[in-house]
């Protein structure tokens, strides 16, 4: 029994990582941070932040009127 609930356990703590960690696949935080007014629409109508993700794209309903899903920005690498 107790082997089962340590089980259980991993397998919710697993979801839930994969859950959060899903909000930018392959994208950073700082990639998504584009400001309203410059959003470049990157979905479709009805797109599920999933479906936007699996294109590369960011997903951000908090804002209406502007695209949810975006393109995110490019980011640069400065070399000396």
């Amino acid at each position: 029994m107790e082997a089962r609930a340590l089980w259980l356990l991993a397998m919710v703590l697993a979801l839930g990582f994969y859950r959060s960690a899903g909000e930018y696949i392959g994208l950073s935080a700082n990639q998504c941070a584009v400001p309203a007014k410059d959003r470049v629409d990157c979905g479709y109508p009805q797109v599920t932040p999933e479906q936007c993700n699996s294109r590369g794209c960011c997903f951000d309903s908090s804002i209406r009127g502007v695209p949810w899903c975006f393109k995110p920005l490019q980011e640069t690498e400065c070399t000396f």
